[in-house]
C-alpha cells in the first residue's frame, strides 16, 4: 500500500505541503521511504555493506529528499 500522510510524518516529522505531495505522488511504501532515508543519511555505509544502488521508487524518493547543490561559481 502506498504512503499516507501519517507514514510520512512518522518517518520525517512535519513537512511542508509541497514535499508531502511529491512524496505521495511517487506511490512508494513506508518501507521504501525508510530505505531512502537510510541512503540519504549514510550512503557510504550501505555501499560498504554491498547493497545495490537504489532504483525505482527508492531512487525517486532520494531525488526528492536530497537538496540540490548549487554548483554555480560566483
Amino acid at each position: 500500500m502506498g504512503l499516507k500522510h501519517s507514514d510520512i510524518t512518522a518517518i520525517l516529522g512535519p513537512v511542508d505541503e509541497t514535499l508531502m505531495a511529491e512524496l505521495l505522488a511517487t506511490g512508494a511504501t513506508a518501507s521504501e521511504l525508510a530505505e531512502a532515508i537510510a541512503w540519504v543519511n549514510n550512503d557510504e555505509a550501505l555501499i560498504g555493506e554491498g547493497r545495490h544502488l537504489p532504483a525505482g521508487r527508492v531512487a525517486a524518493l532520494i531525488d526528492i529528499l536530497t537538496p540540490e547543490e548549487d554548483n554555480e561559481e560566483l
